[in-house]
């Protein structure tokens, strides 16, 4: 499960088994994981995390976007 970028007490994550889906991040923080979709960027599947953490989560995945997909279709991709 390669992080590819951690920003205070969130971990920006994929799984490596997951190579056929589209872009996604997971993002995993001490009260749970979610999943944002990153073409359109919408949230796919909340476990835990709450709602105001999932908007500051959803803030960084626009403003990290073009990194994230690379770092996903750099590993899928191999």
């Amino acid at each position: 499960m390669p992080t590819v970028l951690r920003i205070g007490s969130l971990r920006f994550h994929f799984y490596s088994n997951e190579g056929l889906e589209p872009g996604h991040i997971h993002v995993a923080n001490s009260d749970g994981e979610c999943k944002f979709w990153l073409n359109p960027i919408r949230l796919a599947i909340n476990r835990g995390i709450k709602p105001a953490d999932l908007r500051k989560i959803e803030q960084l995945v626009y403003k990290n976007r073009e990194f994230l997909t690379e770092k996903y279709y750099e590993f899928h991709r191999r």
